[in-house]
């Protein structure tokens, strides 16, 4: 079975969207103990996929390049300087070779968001300036989230006034494991409200939660705590996004906007490097929360390398043959 192609143009040359802002509820705990998972399910619906859904030639570029228009591109390591920012922003503005997208008939293409420790978020706003790409900062004691809390709160407020549009949160994961949902509840509340005008990525570190059950509870106490988007993994942990994982968001995803008419975005993060990967995701997103979902207000990649095996992919169908990975760097 094929996915529909999208036409060249609505790919990337559409104004941002926008919904509106997730003003959250109040912890409904009968909701969310009547949550449950079946994993034996889940994982078989999430094993057929990729055997499903097969998009070839003119097609596969077109998602291919769906898939950048949504990328949060990446750069969280201890070594970060300014000058890799500055390279990394650059690729941001011009993810793929101008003559790729010449040949492709693509305009406009751009990744979603650049992604940044707090420290960085200086670099990154002037290196994006006059576009519309907007800087997301990782906070509140990323990864782990043990700093204290006081702590975290203020953090948010710093990358904020330093100029991200986007703040990458990680939520206690002892609140989950111990049944806590007041506490999570709670906590996402005031890291929402210290996010103020910028939009808010709650990330549950699912590959710590244990079961699928807790990553459906958690997702659903995010969102009524106020998260615009729920997010994978810090890409820091020994598992991060899988296609089970991610079948149990986008059902909580759906539920809530079931009940309460407001759409939350969904990123997933961390091992997602190849290009036939995010075209598994796209389909998923397509089947299990529509064409809505698919655009970059709804939809991120948590990725770094992933850019680079894309641009190979697109120029592999242009000539015919695949470059050196080395001629695609980041930076």
């Amino acid at each position: 079975m094929q996915i529909d192609r999208p036409q060249s143009h609505g790919l990337v040359a559409v104004p941002p969207l926008h919904e509106p802002r997730n003003p959250g509820m109040p912890l409904d705990l009968d909701w969310v103990r009547r949550v449950q998972a079946n994993t034996s399910a889940i994982e078989r619906r999430a094993a057929t996929l990729p055997g499903r859904r097969s998009v070839k030639k003119d097609w596969q570029a077109a998602w291919l390049c769906k898939a950048i228009s949504v990328i949060d591109l990446t750069t969280l390591s201890g070594d970060d300087t300014e000058g890799r920012v500055r390279r990394l922003c650059a690729k941001a503005r011009q993810p793929v070779s101008p003559e790729i997208l010449d040949r492709l008939g693509m305009t406009g293409l751009t990744v979603g968001a650049v992604c940044v420790y707090h420290d960085m978020v200086p670099a990154a706003v002037a290196a994006l300036r006059g576009t519309n790409i907007p800087v997301a900062a990782v906070s509140t004691g990323f990864p782990a989230g043990l700093s204290p809390f006081h702590l975290r709160i203020a953090e948010i407020g710093e990358s904020v006034a330093a100029g991200a549009r986007e703040i990458d949160i990680v939520i206690s994961r002892r609140h989950v494991l111990t049944g806590n949902w007041q506490a999570l509840h709670d906590e996402m509340r005031e890291m929402r409200a210290a996010c103020g005008e910028a939009h808010v990525k709650a990330i549950l570190a699912t590959g710590e939660l244990g079961t699928l059950r807790n990553v459906a509870r958690a997702s659903l106490v995010c969102m009524m705590g106020g998260a615009d988007f729920i997010k994978t993994s810090t890409g820091k942990e020994s598992v991060n996004a899988t296609l089970p994982v991610t079948l149990t968001m986008l059902r909580a995803i759906r539920d809530y906007h079931d009940a309460t008419g407001i759409r939350i975005g969904y990123k997933p993060a961390g091992g997602i490097s190849k290009a036939k990967d995010a075209l598994n995701y796209l389909a998923l997103i397509k089947d299990e929360l529509g064409d809505r979902w698919l655009q970059p207000d709804l939809f991120r990649f948590g990725a770094s390398s992933l850019l680079g095996d894309i641009e190979r992919q697109l120029e592999h169908h242009l000539t015919g043959a695949y470059s050196a990975s080395w001629r695609h760097a980041l930076a």
